[in-house]
């Protein structure tokens, strides 16, 4: 990606006062300037709940904040026009903008239906529990507030396989509608993985897929979107997003780099969606992730050593999005496994200063998060142009301690003065021999953290003695980078 850095332009708590597509326009000359590429913004379309939706209860994929549905024609992040001139923003600064998919369910419907169903067991979805029965389901999606505009297209019971309430007997539990079948293959968690929530979209249903591939393409001919964040893809039919990504890429002549979400910690799990998903997109690196969060967790008792092994990254550097924290690990929320804040620094220099990987950070690490009450992380902008700059070259791993690691980037003729060296520690202070490079010598290095003001002397071998700070992280370029740095860095 050519050192290129993703930001996922929001977090869970957000307020729901319609205005972040107008920061996202405000905020974009910024973003270039710290080398910012690329955004994942959060899902555009109209949720059930309306201002209050953060996008993922999908009710109208065609709604992007323009018809009084919900309650507001707005949606929690702004309207169609400000939407469509905050992608524009983006772009006139060159950085690309990435849509947040969510084609898994659907949920708050204008009407109900009446259809057969068996109950799935909660933990064994293969499983059922008593026989079928008639039940009453939130089911017809007919749009009244659009009216057919953009589409005609409204959903019944049978473009979904189930859904997880009874309004007959107004109870809840997951309900297989009768004569269908779980979509497969998905994820085997509780047998069959495909019932996430809400009515659960058939993408073995040709209607449709034909569907979605029309909404697609309106979708990036009406937003001139460059990419996908793919939400939920372990709970979709895993060769539905090869043929809808083929699709749209065969129609549109666009690249439309996409990145899915798989939440799985095991490599070879994910090895095996690229396979059945023929390698159609590339996915977060959920296991370096679970790495970040146990090592903030268990301190210097962590093998620091060990922090990139069975991890995405490791395994299919080209295919790996890495991450620390998203809107799901947050604190409060359904996936929570938030990385310490004391570890975050080492945990972004980890995804932005090596060679491997496609990074991505979160939006309540660089502005902050006030509903928790929690800080940026100290040291992310100084991270963000160190990368931008100077991580280049040849690196030089030095994973070679349980505690202390750290590795060396060359630097290259293309980008003047660049060249790093990174020390982290999770425990106790120290130093280590690096090499930097012969072209090095005699080069003064000193450190952005500001930790030592001592500059270390690149010997004429091309190596140099680094020193890091107790359970911290030092970051060291020469000294002409450093100038450079400091005057840019508040």
């Amino acid at each position: 990606m050519n050192n290129g850095t993703m930001m996922q332009y929001f977090e869970w708590y957000l307020p729901a006062d319609k205005l972040l597509w107008k920061r996202c326009a405000a905020q974009a000359g910024n973003l270039k300037k710290v080398g910012i590429t690329a955004v994942w913004l959060p899902p555009a379309y109209k949720g059930a709940d309306g201002i209050y939706d953060v996008g993922y209860a999908v009710y109208d994929t065609y709604d992007l904040g323009e018809f009084n549905q919900k309650g507001d024609i707005a949606t929690k992040y702004g309207t169609r026009e400000e939407y469509l001139m905050a992608i524009d923003a983006f772009h006139n600064e060159g950085i690309q903008v990435l849509a947040d998919i969510v084609l898994n369910h659907r949920i708050g419907a204008d009407e109900c239906e009446e259809t057969e169903a068996i109950q799935s067991r909660e933990t064994d979805r293969n499983e059922q529990i008593g026989e079928k029965s008639v039940i009453t389901a939130w089911t017809r999606f007919t749009f009244p507030g659009r009216n057919g505009k953009h589409s005609d297209f409204t959903w019944n019971w049978r473009y979904f396989d189930g859904t997880d309430w009874d309004n007959k007997s107004n109870s809840g539990g997951i309900y297989r509608f009768h004569d269908k079948g779980w979509d497969s293959e998905v994820d085997p968690e509780n047998g069959n993985y495909d019932y996430l929530m809400g009515t659960d979209v058939d993408m073995t249903n040709r209607e449709v897929v034909e569907e979605l591939k029309r909404w697609g393409k309106w979708y990036l001919e009406t937003a001139n979107m460059d990419g996908f964040r793919l939400d939920a893809v372990k709970h979709i039919r895993f060769e539905f997003f090869d043929e809808w990504l083929s699709y749209l890429r065969d129609t549109t002549g666009k690249e439309l780099f996409s990145v899915g979400e798989y939440w799985s910690a095991d490599v070879e799990t994910l090895e095996h969606y690229f396979k059945v998903c023929n390698w159609s997109m590339s996915l977060f690196d959920v296991p370096l992730h679970f790495k970040f969060h146990q090592a903030s967790c268990e301190g210097q008792a962590f093998d620091m050593g060990s922090l990139l092994e069975n991890t995405l990254v490791a395994a299919f550097p080209d295919k790996a999005v890495t991450f620390v924290d998203n809107h799901d690990t947050q604190p409060g929320q359904s996936l929570e496994s938030w990385v310490q804040e004391w570890f975050k620094p080492q945990a972004y220099a980890v995804i932005l200063l090596r060679e491997s990987g496609y990074p991505c950070i979160f939006y309540g690490d660089y502005y902050a998060m006030p509903h928790d009450n929690l800080p940026a992380v100290i040291g992310l902008e100084m991270l963000l142009r160190v990368r931008s700059l100077y991580a280049y070259g040849q690196q030089h791993d030095y994973f070679d301690d349980a505690n202390i690691v750290g590795w060396t980037r060359e630097g290259d003729v293309e980008h003047p003065d660049s060249g790093i060296g990174v020390l982290l520690s999770n425990g106790p202070e120290g130093e280590k021999r690096m090499y930097i490079g012969a072209a090095c010598a005699g080069q003064s290095f000193r450190d952005c953290t500001r930790h030592f003001s001592e500059p270390v002397v690149i010997d004429t071998e091309g190596y140099g003695i680094f020193k890091v700070s107790l359970a911290a992280l030092s970051v060291w370029v020469n000294e002409r980078a450093y100038g450079v740095l400091m005057i840019n860095l508040p």
